[in-house]
């Protein structure tokens, strides 16, 4: 299986809102939750830093300045 990623390395991405994070974090139940911490940084402009996949084709993501791991859902293109 060949993974891809829809935000490549240096791809500015907005994050969802508080509201959506918030839904993301109460309901999934697998690996890298989202910490408290990271609902501050809802609405922010950033850029991805590294790109990385786990079993099953779940795409997560670091983001230059901005502290933790971000999945592909909680992302957009409009910065």
């Amino acid at each position: 299986m060949l993974y891809k990623e829809d935000f490549p390395v240096g791809s500015k991405v907005r994050i969802a809102s508080r509201e959506f994070l918030e839904n993301f974090e109460r309901s999934w139940k697998y690996r890298y939750p989202l910490e408290s911490s990271q609902l501050h940084h809802a609405g922010e402009v950033a850029t991805v830093s590294s790109v990385g996949f786990y079993h099953g084709g779940d795409v997560v993501y670091q983001l230059r300045d901005i502290p933790g791991t971000w999945h592909e859902a909680c992302l957009c293109t409009d910065p």
